[in-house]
C-alpha cells in the first residue's frame, strides 16, 4: 500500500492515548496492539464517502483510499463487518478493539457469556453488542465484494504508458539493462551486487529493438496463420451448407423413388384384385345361374307332385284311367329331362389368386445406397490389404 494511501483525509475527532482511556475496564496497559492501533486510527481515513477524495488522483486510488480499515491502515482484510453507525472494520480489528474494551469478557466456548461494548473508532459511536461479541454483527457482503473487484483489477492492470517499471530487488533503481543468460530486464545494482553480478548483460535498448523485431514477426505469422485458419473456417462452412443442401435433396430424392414404388405397388394390388373381382362376379353369377333353374325345376315338380296327389284322390276308374297315361308320361318326361348341370367340387376355392411376394420382401431388405466408385475402390484396396483401412482425406470443397 503506498503511503499517500495511508495519508489522513479523516475528520475523525482524536483517538485517546490508549485503549484503558477508551474504556476503564482495559488492563492491558498502553503497549498493548489494539492501543497503538487506535492510536494509529486517528488519522486513519473514514468509511464514509468524501467527495474531495476523488478529484485528489485516479479512480482506482480514490477506490484505494475508501477501502483503508481505520484501525490496520491496511485493505479490509475478510471478513469485513458493519457497524450500526455504517462504518466498516475488519472483523479481526474489530474484535481486538472489543477485546480490549472489553478484557474480561467470556469468550465464545465459555459457559459463561455475555455481552460488551467498544466505540466507533471513526465516529466514536458506541457500539453494544450481544454474548456473540463481533461475530453478532452483520458482513458487508458489498464491500467484500468491491474488494476482490478491485484486487482483480490491481493484478491485471498494465504499466501505464511512459511509465518505467523499476527493480523488485532494489525498489528506488530504473530498470535499465538486460541479463542475456537469465534473459530478464533488470538493472544495474543487481549487475554489481546482485542475482546477476556473473551474467552477462547487454543494453536495454538493444535487446528491445531486437526482440520487438521479432515479435513483430511473430505477429505477422500469427496474422497470416489467422488468415489461413479463417479461410479454412469459411471452406468448411460452405461444405457444411453444402453437405445439408446435398442431403435434403437426397431425402426428397429417396422420398420420390419410394413415393413412385409405393404408386407401382398399389396400381398392381388395384389390378389384381381387379382380377379376382371378376372371377367372383363370373363364378357367383353361374351359381346364382344354377339356382335359378334349380328353383323352376323343382317349382315344375311340386306341380306335377299336387296333380298326381289329387289323381290319386279320385275314386272312379274311368274318370282316373282318363288322365292317368298322360300324368305318368308327363312324370316320366319331367324326371329325365330335370337332370341340370352341377358346379365341381372345389369351384368355389380362390387359391389360384395367391401372390408370392417373399422375393420381394427379400430384394426390399436388400435395398442399399448404390456405392460409388471411390467406395469401391477402397473395398477393394480393403480386401487386397487384409484388415488394414485405407486412409481417407477429406477434401475442402472448392
Amino acid at each position: 500500500m503506498s503511503s499517500a494511501g495511508r495519508a489522513s483525509t479523516g475528520t475523525a475527532e482524536p483517538a485517546p492515548r490508549d485503549c484503558r482511556a477508551m474504556d476503564k475496564s482495559c488492563a492491558r496497559g498502553s503497549g498493548c496492539r489494539t492501543g497503538v492501533a487506535l492510536r494509529r486510527s486517528s488519522s486513519a481515513v473514514p468509511m464514509d464517502f468524501q467527495p474531495s477524495i476523488l478529484r485528489d488522483g485516479s479512480p482506482m486510488e480514490s477506490l484505494e483510499k475508501q477501502l483503508l480499515c481505520p484501525i490496520c491502515l491496511e485493505m479490509f482484510s475478510k471478513p469485513v463487518v458493519i457497524l450500526p453507525c455504517q462504518h466498516n472494520l475488519c472483523r479481526k480489528c474489530a474484535n481486538d478493539i472489543f477485546q480490549a474494551a472489553n478484557p474480561y469478557w467470556q469468550s465464545r466456548g465459555s459457559s459463561i457469556i455475555s455481552g460488551g461494548r467498544f466505540r466507533c473508532p471513526t465516529c466514536r459511536h458506541e457500539v453494544l453488542l450481544d454474548r456473540h461479541g463481533v461475530y453478532g454483527l452483520q458482513r458487508n457482503l458489498l464491500v467484500e465484494n468491491i474488494i476482490d473487484i478491485y484486487k482483480q483489477e490491481f493484478s491485471s492492470r498494465p504499466l501505464k504508458k511512459g511509465e518505467h517499471p523499476m527493480c523488485k530487488e532494489h525498489e528506488d533503481e530504473r530498470i535499465n539493462i538486460y541479463c542475456v543468460t537469465c534473459e530478464v530486464p533488470t538493472c544495474s545494482m543487481c549487475k554489481v551486487f546482485g542475482a546477476h553480478k556473473d551474467c552477462e548483460v547487454a543494453p536495454l535498448q538493444s535487446i528491445f529493438q531486437g526482440q520487438k523485431s521479432e515479435l513483430n514477426n511473430c505477429i505477422s505469422m500469427l496474422v497470416a496463420g489467422n488468415d489461413r485458419i479463417q479461410t479454412i473456417i469459411s471452406q468448411l462452412e460452405d461444405s457444411c451448407r453444402s453437405t445439408e443442401e446435398n442431403s435434403e435433396a437426397a431425402k426428397q430424392e429417396l422420398c420420390a423413388r419410394f413415393d413412385a414404388f409405393s404408386a407401382l405397388l398399389e396400381e398392381k394390388k388395384t389390378e389384381l384384385l381387379g382380377r379376382i373381382t371378376r372371377e367372383q362376379e363370373d363364378k357367383t353369377s353361374f351359381v346364382q345361374g344354377l339356382i335359378h333353374k334349380y328353383k323352376e325345376q323343382l317349382e315344375k315338380s311340386s306341380r306335377l307332385v299336387e296333380t298326381a296327389i289329387q289323381a290319386m284322390e279320385e275314386t272312379g276308374g274311368a274318370a282316373f284311367l282318363m288322365n292317368a297315361k298322360q300324368l305318368i308320361k308327363t312324370i316320366v318326361e319331367a324326371s329325365k329331362g330335370g337332370r341340370l348341370e352341377k358346379i365341381e367340387q372345389g369351384y368355389e376355392n380362390m387359391d389360384a389368386f395367391t401372390v408370392s411376394l417373399e422375393h420381394l420382401a427379400d430384394a426390399v431388405r436388400a435395398l442399399d445406397f448404390e456405392p460409388d466408385e471411390e467406395d469401391e475402390f477402397y473395398e477393394e484396396v480393403e480386401e487386397d490389404t487384409g484388415d488394414t483401412e485405407p486412409e481417407r482425406v477429406v477434401a475442402a470443397p472448392q
